[in-house]
C-alpha cells in the first residue's frame, strides 16, 4: 500500500464503516474494549499509539485544506490525534453521546466546558456538593469574568429552582457527591434547566459510564476526570467532555485555542483502563458495600455515607438511576480533627492521597485536603467536618481492608 493510502481518509472511512456496523447495539463491555479503534494498514490488534506533534501533507493544497477544515483529517496534535480519537470515540460510545472532547485533566475539561459555552453576564446554578476545586474554578476564576454562580444544595429541588435567574445558562453538579454520596434527581433537575433554556452538566466521575449514565436521564453534558476509574491504576491525569455534536464542537475550538491538551501516551493509557471498566467497577461496588456495612456497626463510627446502605437519604433514588453505588464512602469518627487523624494515620495497607478511583485503597481528611481551600462557612454548608473521612475503596482482599479499618478504630 502506497504512502499516500495509508494516510487516505477513504481507507479510515472504510475501517469506521466497518467498525460501526460490528458495534450496532453492542453491551458496555464490547464498546469499552472494542469502541473507537480503526486499525492501521500495518494490522495492529492493540491501539497504536501515534506520539507525534504534527502531520505530513501531500501538497501545499492539501495542507490548506486540511487547515481551513474542508478536508477531515489530522493537523496538529494540539487538538488532533489517533490515539485521543481513540479514547474520544470510545467514550461517547460509553457514555452515549454524539461525540466526545480530551482534555489534560478533569478541571480542564470542566474549564473548557464552562468557557466554550457561556460568556460575561451568564449565570450558573451549581450544587455546593462538589470538588473543593470545582468550587474555586466557579467562584474566583470565571467570577472574575463576570460569570456569576448560585451554589444550592444537590438534593433539594427547591433550591435549583429559586435559584434560577433569566440570565442562567447552565447547572452543574456531581452524583454521588464529593465525599458524601449524596444522590441528585438527574431527570428531575435536567427538567429544570431544559425548562429554564439551560445546560445540565453532569460529572460522572464516581460511579462512571459503567454504573450511570446521565445523558440518558436527561443531561446535556457528561464530563469525567478520566484520572479516576476510567484509568483505574492512578497513571496519568487526564478529562474528557460528552455531549451533542454542536456543544462538543465548541469545547474543541476552545481546546484548539487554549491547549489543554490530551497527550497520545495518556489517552493510550486510558483506553487499556477502559476494557476493564466494568469488571473493575463491579468490585469496587461490593467491596465498598461490605466496608460501608461493616463500619455502620462500630461503635466508635458516628455516621456513614454511602448510598449502598438503606439508611442512606438517596438509597432508592440510587437504585433507579444507577446499576451499583460506587467505590468511594466517607464516614464520621467519635471525636474531632485530632480522632480522624490518629484513626488515618493507624492505617497500614491504605494509601494517604486524595486521589480516587484507583486500584489502590485510598484514604484522605477532605476538611485539610480536598475541600481545604473552601471556607469554614462553605464547609458546614457542604458538611465536611472535621471528624470526616473518605474513602475510595480499591480492590484488595475485603478482609484486608477491614482488618486496617480495624487499625484505625483501635486508634480512637
Amino acid at each position: 500500500m502506497s504512502k499516500k493510502d495509508l494516510g487516505s481518509n477513504a481507507y479510515l472511512d472504510q475501517q469506521r464503516a466497518i467498525l460501526n456496523e460490528a458495534l450496532t447495539d453492542a453491551g458496555l463491555d464490547t464498546l469499552a474494549v472494542r469502541g473507537g479503534h480503526l486499525r492501521s494498514p500495518e494490522g495492529e490488534h492493540s491501539e497504536a499509539m501515534f506520539m507525534t506533534s504534527s502531520y505530513v501533507f501531500d501538497s501545499a493544497a492539501a495542507a490548506a485544506a486540511r487547515f481551513s477544515g474542508e478536508n477531515p483529517g489530522n493537523v496538529y496534535s494540539r487538538y488532533t490525534n489517533p490515539t485521543v480519537r481513540y479514547f474520544q470515540e470510545r467514550m461517547a460510545l460509553l457514555e452515549g453521546g454524539e461525540a466526545a472532547v480530551a482534555t489534560a485533566s478533569g478541571m480542564s475539561a470542566i474549564l473548557s466546558t464552562c468557557m466554550a459555552l457561556l460568556k460575561a453576564g451568564d449565570h450558573v446554578v451549581c450544587s455546593r456538593s462538589v470538588f473543593g476545586t470545582t468550587n474555586a474554578l466557579f467562584t474566583k476564576y470565571l467570577g472574575k469574568l463576570g460569570i456569576e454562580t448560585t451554589f444550592v444544595t444537590l438534593t433539594d429541588l427547591d433550591t435549583w429552582r429559586q435559584a434560577v435567574k433569566p440570565q442562567t445558562k447552565l447547572f452543574f453538579l456531581e452524583t454521588p457527591s464529593n465525599p458524601l454520596c449524596e444522590v441528585a434527581d438527574l431527570a428531575a433537575i435536567s427538567a429544570l434547566a431544559r425548562a429554564q433554556g439551560a445546560k445540565l452538566v453532569v460529572d460522572n466521575c464516581f460511579c462512571s459510564p459503567a454504573l450511570q449514565k446521565p445523558l440518558a436521564l436527561g443531561a446535556d453534558i457528561v464530563v469525567h476526570s478520566a484520572t479516576k476509574y476510567l484509568d483505574g491504576q492512578g497513571r496519568c491525569v487526564g478529562g474528557v467532555v460528552v455531549g451533542a455534536q454542536a456543544d462538543m464542537d465548541e469545547v474543541l475550538a476552545f481546546v484548539r485555542t487554549a491547549g489543554p491538551t490530551m497527550s497520545a501516551f495518556n489517552a493510550w493509557v486510558f483506553l487499556k483502563g477502559l476494557e476493564t471498566l466494568r469488571l473493575r467497577m463491579d468490585a469496587h461496588c461490593a467491596s465498598a458495600q461490605n466496608m460501608a456495612e461493616w463500619l455502620a456497626s462500630q461503635g466508635k463510627i458516628e455516621q456513614v455515607y454511602y448510598a449502598g446502605l438503606p439508611s442512606h437519604p438517596g438509597h432508592a433514588l440510587a437504585q433507579q438511576q444507577q446499576r451499583g453505588f460506587g467505590g468511594v464512602l466517607s464516614f464520621k469518627v467519635v471525636g474531632d480533627r485530632e480522632a480522624a487523624w490518629r484513626f488515618i494515620d493507624a492505617t497500614r495497607i491504605f494509601s494517604i492521597t486524595a486521589n480516587l478511583g484507583d486500584a489502590k485503597t485510598t484514604i484522605v481528611h477532605p476538611a485539610t485536603t480536598t475541600h481545604g481551600r473552601l471556607s469554614a462557612e462553605d464547609k458546614a454548608q457542604a458538611g465536611i467536618t472535621e471528624n470526616l473521612i473518605r474513602l475510595s475503596v480499591g480492590l484488595e482482599d475485603v478482609a484486608d481492608l477491614i482488618a486496617d479499618l480495624q487499625r484505625g478504630l483501635d486508634a480512637l
